[in-house]
């Protein structure tokens, strides 16, 4: 498959697998290591939970606010790179930070770093994908990014939890997590410099006038215009429901397995195999929206998480949670490749920035609700409720996607 590509669209690609690596290292080692380091000092894992879904929520907040502000401005001729380097520089120095520090204060405050860094950079690399794929590709050049980013980001994974498990080099735990950390930073540095090479800004608006004013002038208008759009201002309500509860289930799988009481070893290796089974459902989410259309394929994962929610609300033994990380890794990157080539379908090729600074604000503001309901509930000793709210969500986000769906021809 991706012999068929082209170099932008490889190039593209491979940094999905470049930064996939960070987000499943956040997803099941950085939270483990987390509530080791707190419950040393007395602290209960549900507290500890309770902390992490705040942090995780801190840091996507910040970038909600700026993601409007960014995506304009890197909307301007020779911007888009620029910025995506900057904030990948904060993010990696954040990462490497993280192997250093011994205080678990340090630790959230550098992971807030490093994770505004990273969601940064998604807001540039999801736009690059109208520069870098025509309107016919872009379902299949999305799907194909989310899945080797589920594989590649496998082999930094792997090499980490070996370190950790096995621990060869005789350095103690402590140490070979932190080693992975920084495996997962030198990964993320190297598979992003075939994207700084190949691929190029093709579609940009020249400023006019002051940059500043400019851009925020910009923004009143596309905000005005999504209003007036109604197929394309309720999927982003929708998306911004929907969403919501896919990320938390990401962001908080391990944290809320290790509340019900699952053991860290099983926790690590449920969610590989999430990534194994994620990669042929993506590829296959790509190939059959070209014969279903995407908003179909869409709706049909909306309902899956629904049953995975009322599952989880349940889960309280070590196989129900892997039978909940297959289903999750069936749903997860055909639901997130669709919506982020569904949508750059709607936008104007060169504001693709500005757009998706707005779907990206829908998508954090989002990521900021479901981990702070989770986080509420684990604070009051309830994991389980705050999973069971999450269906909630996914439910009024498949409403307003239908409802957007009434509007296509219009």
């Amino acid at each position: 498959m991706l012999g068929k590509l082209t170099k932008a669209e490889r190039s593209w690609i491979l940094y999905d697998i470049a930064n996939s690596a960070f987000i499943l290292l956040a997803t099941a080692i950085l939270p483990i290591y987390f509530k080791n380091l707190v419950t040393e000092g007395g602290m209960s894992a549900e507290t500890a939970t309770g902390y992490w879904g705040t942090i995780t929520s801190i840091a996507v907040i910040i970038l909600a606010i700026l993601s409007p502000i960014l995506g304009t401005i890197a909307d301007y001729k020779g911007m888009k790179k620029k910025l995506f380097t900057g904030f990948l520089v904060l993010g990696l120095g954040g990462l490497f930070s993280l192997s250093i520090v011994t205080s678990w204060i340090s630790f959230l405050c550098l992971y807030v770093v490093t994770r505004i860094g990273y969601t940064a950079c998604n807001i540039f690399y999801d736009a690059m994908l109208t520069d870098v794929a025509n309107k016919d590709r872009l379902d299949i050049v999305s799907t194909l990014g989310y899945a080797w980013g589920y594989v590649g980001s496998c082999i930094p994974f792997i090499i980490g939890i070996i370190l950790i498990f096995v621990d060869p080099f005789h350095l103690g735990t402590i140490v070979e997590t932190r080693i992975s950390f920084i495996i997962t930073a030198i990964w993320w540095l190297g598979l992003t410099i075939p994207l700084l090479k190949n691929v190029k800004q093709n579609y940009y608006v020249e400023v006019e006038g002051e940059m500043l004013r400019h851009t925020f002038s910009r923004l009143g208008k596309t905000f005005t215009k999504i209003k007036k759009d109604k197929q394309l201002l309720f999927f982003m309500l929708g998306y911004f429901c929907y969403i919501d509860g896919v990320y938390t289930i990401i962001s908080m799988a391990t944290s809320y397995g290790a509340a019900v009481g699952i053991d860290d070893t099983q926790l690590v290796i449920a969610l590989l195999v999430t990534q194994f089974v994620a990669f042929p459902f993506a590829v296959l989410s790509g190939k059959y929206a070209r014969k279903l259309g995407p908003l179909t394929l869409i709706k049909w994962f909306i309902i899956g998480y629904i049953g995975v929610c009322l599952f989880g609300f349940q889960l309280d033994k070590a196989w129900e949670f892997w039978v909940l990380a297959i289903f999750v890794g069936m749903f997860q990157g055909g639901i997130q490749a669709l919506s982020r080539s569904y949508f750059a379908k709607l936008i104007p090729r060169e504001e693709s920035n500005e757009y998706f600074g707005f779907f990206d604000i829908f998508g954090k503001f989002a990521d900021f609700m479901g981990p702070m309901i989770v986080a509420i509930f684990s604070f009051f000793g309830y994991p389980q409720a705050g999973v069971l709210a999450l269906a909630i969500l996914f439910v009024i986000g498949y409403t307003l996607v239908v409802k957007s769906e009434k509007y296509k021809n219009n």
